[in-house]
């Protein structure tokens, strides 16, 4: 068997990997979405499974309010004295001088839960983790924030001890143990304890093409005592812009049975307009940040090397260990809203899907208009990651909206400030119509206007589908489930784009979602029903496309 590259597709950044018994987990950022940080699983690091969501009520995650790619940001997993030890940080403020933040610790007997209630570790930096001493004693390594504009925000690798037995951080042990290198913004940390040193794997050069992952070991747990690894970094694709893999960095490194080692980090795959270079820009990442797994060796002197060069590997081979895991082909979604439960592959935004959103009941998915798609408190939109270049997205619709300020139907999104829509609304010309609506950093256009499209009287259902085709997308409707007529408007979906949004907004960490939604912000809870959403992937090249 060979991995191939990405393991987990589409916004599944951040990873954190371990290994217990023969059973691989990778958690996963999942910023302001809800439920918080996603859990796959696999036997044979090749084929993996999305089963659960470990932060999934209001008690161990509270996101109300949160900035856009505020809120979860890389969670830790690990096991130790026979339970799953989980340190995940809820970052308030994401833009300007400051990062507010909270890391919390829960623990769980079972992957699958319950999971204990959180403990208040510190906020004094994000990418927090926990290291297990073999003698017992624990550690929380972290990066640092600097909030002086004298200074550089990036303030080194601060490791503090945790009381077991009191519950606590003790931040009379707290101490700077590495600064990283003259690339700067040190951060992602992990400790690994092997052949009497201990290592730490980090992350520099911010999560852009300019990415990189370095390693520097130290035989104590000294303050300034890491030297860092000699020779070529340890992965990174600054000077590899052809490759298919981009932004490499930031991960976790994991042992097999059988002794093997390999380096799960987060990347991304960019595309470029025909009219732009390859290297500058060096594209487009639309499915945002995806998890990437390398094989790695080591070299006779104790130190780490990705195989096959520091550029990484789309084709990896598998451990020879490696026990076949069962997994869907791609990840094509259909949901009829049968049962009460969410499909797992759907979240929502800072808060869980509750009575105030609306309900799964009758066969429907019933959504209350709140507000607007730029609302960071109270709005109504279920969605699910892009994890295909090509697909389609169709739903089933009824609302019966009464005034230009109710709209529902289906969405492209990415944050508050880059969506688009199509939706049923009404005007003063035709009464019920079809518009098609986007938000370009916050610049917001309605495409018909006046022409939008009058609904026919007598009309109870509506269909959606948007076609996504990697460089661009457009959206269809239908009225009678059969024949589809698309509207002649080609979205640019750059603009869905991490690196188009770190153009504007420092909170560029996600990734572009498509989902339904109802709003409406005249108070008045108008409530829209889907009768089902598809999401049907074609492929990564444009001849796979049916």
């Amino acid at each position: 068997m060979q991995i191939q590259n990405p393991v987990l597709p589409g916004f599944n950044a951040d990873p954190s990997i371990i290994r217990v018994e023969d059973t691989y987990y990778i958690a996963n950022s999942t910023f302001e979405w809800f439920p918080g940080v996603q859990i796959h699983s696999s036997k044979d690091l090749v084929h993996w499974n999305l089963i659960t969501h470990p932060l999934s009520n209001t008690t161990l995650l509270d996101m109300k309010g949160n900035p856009a790619s505020g809120g979860i940001w890389a969670p830790d997993l690990s096991y130790a004295d026979g339970k799953f030890w989980l340190i995940y940080t809820d970052v308030k403020i994401t833009d300007g001088a400051f990062k507010d933040m909270t890391n919390y610790l829960t623990t769980a007997e079972d992957i699958m839960g319950p999971w204990s209630e959180p403990i208040k570790m510190n906020g004094v930096g994000f990418d927090a983790s926990l290291f297990h001493d073999d003698d017992g004693r624990k550690y929380l390594i972290q990066q640092t924030w600097d909030h002086r504009e004298y200074k550089h925000p990036f303030d080194g690798l601060t490791l503090t001890e945790y009381n077991v037995k009191e519950e606590r951080l003790m931040p009379e042990t707290a101490r700077t143990v590495w600064r990283g290198t003259d690339v700067k913004l040190v951060e992602g940390p992990h400790i690994y304890k092997m052949n009497g040193f201990y290592y730490i794997f980090a992350a520099e050069g911010g999560t852009v093409f300019t990415h990189q992952e370095v390693v520097a070991r130290s035989k104590s747990l000294d303050a300034d005592s890491f030297e860092v690894q000699p020779g070529e970094v340890f992965l990174t694709n600054f000077d590899t812009p052809y490759s298919y893999l981009q932004k490499q960095g930031h991960g976790a490194l994991v042992e097999t049975p059988g002794g093997e080692f390999y380096y799960a980090s987060l990347t991304g795959r960019p595309w470029n307009h025909e009219n732009e270079s390859v290297t500058d820009p060096r594209g487009w990442s639309t499915l945002g940040r995806e998890t990437a797994i390398q094989k790695v060796e080591w070299d006779e002197e104790g130190w780490p090397h990705i195989v096959g060069g520091h550029g990484g590997q789309q084709f990896v081979d598998a451990p020879k260990d490696a026990i076949l895991t069962e997994a869907p082909a791609d990840h094509s979604q259909h949901s009829d809203f049968d049962t009460p439960e969410m499909d797992i592959n759907f979240n929502t935004l800072r808060v869980p899907f509750d009575n105030k959103m609306g309900e799964i009941k009758d066969g429907s998915l019933f959504l209350k208009g709140q507000g607007s798609l730029a609302n960071q408190f109270d709005l109504s939109l279920i969605a699910r990651r892009w994890q295909a270049f090509y697909f389609d997205a169709t739903t089933k619709v009824k609302f019966d909206a009464k005034s230009y300020q109710a709209m529902a139907g289906l969405t492209n999104y990415y944050n508050n400030k880059h969506f688009s829509t199509i939706s049923i609304t009404w005007n003063e010309v035709n009464g019920h119509v079809i518009e098609l609506t986007q938000n370009d950093r916050d610049s917001y256009t309605s495409f018909l206007k006046d022409d939008a499209i009058k609904i026919p009287e007598g009309t109870e259902w509506v269909w959606f589908r948007t076609k996504v085709r990697k460089e661009s997308y457009t959206y269809e409707y239908s009225f009678d489930g059969t024949n589809f007529i698309e509207i002649p408007v080609v979205f640019d979906a750059a603009i869905l784009s991490d690196d188009y949004v770190n153009q504007t907004m420092g909170g560029f960490f996600t990734g572009a979602f498509v989902g339904m939604y109802a709003m409406d912000y005249s108070g008045y809870g108008e409530t829209a029903e889907f009768d089902f959403f598809d999401y049907k992937e074609y492929g990564e090249f444009a001849d796979d496309v049916k």
